[in-house]
C-alpha cells in the first residue's frame, strides 16, 4: 500500500471520529510540517505552535477536504498559511521578503543538508566537513526570502513536485520553477566554496 493510498484509508477511519487514526497522520507528518513552520518563521516555539494549530485546523476541516490534492499538500498548504499570517502580525507593513535572525534549530540543519549535501557523498570520514556544510546551509537558508526559502524546503528535502508545491501554496506552477531557480542560485552562490571542494583539508583528511 502507498503512503497516499495509506493517508486515505486513515483519513477515512478519522472522518467516523476513530481518533487513533488521525494521530497517526499527526506522528507521520508533525516533523515535516514542523521543519517548514521553522524555516518560514526561524522560531523553535512559534513552529511548534503553527504546527499544533496546523493539525486542529486540519481536523476541524476534515469534512470540507475533498481530497483534490493530496492530504499531505493540504496539511502543507494550511501550514505555510499560518506561517504567513504570523509572519504579518510579527512584522506588519513589512515585506515578507525580510528575513528575521534567530537562533538555529538543530533538526533544521539537519534537513537542510538534505538539499545539496549529497555533493560530499556519505563517507563518514567526511561528517566533520558535512556538520560545517549543514551550518553554512542553515545561514545560506537564512538569507532566502521566505516565499523561496519554503519552496527550496518542500522541493529539495521534502521532494515535492512542482504540482505539489503549486497546489500547496496555491500559486502557479511558473511561480514555483522561478522562485526554485532563484533560491537554487542563491544557495550555489553562497556554498560556493563547499560545492567546488574548496573546504579545508584538515576537514576531509581521509587519512584521519
Amino acid at each position: 500500500m502507498t503512503q497516499g493510498s495509506d493517508d486515505s484509508a486513515l483519513l477515512s477511519r478519522a472522518r467516523s471520529g476513530d481518533r487513533d487514526a488521525y494521530r497517526a497522520l499527526v506522528e507521520r507528518y508533525q516533523r515535516r510540517v514542523y521543519n517548514l513552520a521553522f524555516s518560514l518563521v526561524k522560531s523553535k516555539e512559534d513552529a511548534a505552535d503553527i504546527a499544533q494549530d496546523a493539525f486542529v485546523k486540519a481536523y476541524q476541516s476534515l469534512d470540507r477536504f475533498k481530497g483534490e490534492a493530496s492530504f499531505y499538500t493540504w496539511l502543507y498548504r494550511i501550514t505555510n498559511n499560518l506561517a504567513i499570517d504570523l509572519l504579518r502580525r510579527r512584522h506588519p507593513g513589512e515585506s515578507l521578503d525580510a528575513d528575521p535572525t534567530s537562533q538555529d534549530d538543530p533538526g533544521e540543519m539537519q534537513a537542510g543538508v538534505g538539499v545539496l549535501g549529497t555533493r560530499l557523498g556519505t563517507n563518514p570520514q567526511r561528517s566533520a566537513l558535512r556538520r560545517e556544510l549543514a551550518e553554512k546551509m542553515e545561514e545560506a537558508l537564512g538569507q532566502i526570502p521566505e516565499k523561496h526559502r519554503a519552496i527550496l524546503l518542500l522541493r529539495e528535502v521534502e521532494g515535492l513536485s512542482y504540482e505539489e508545491i503549486a497546489e500547496s501554496l496555491e500559486i502557479p506552477k511558473g511561480t514555483v520553477m522561478s522562485r526554485l531557480f532563484h533560491a537554487r542560485s542563491k544557495m550555489q552562490e553562497i556554498l560556493a566554496v563547499y560545492l567546488e571542494g574548496d573546504a579545508p583539508a584538515a576537514a576531509v583528511n581521509e587519512d584521519e
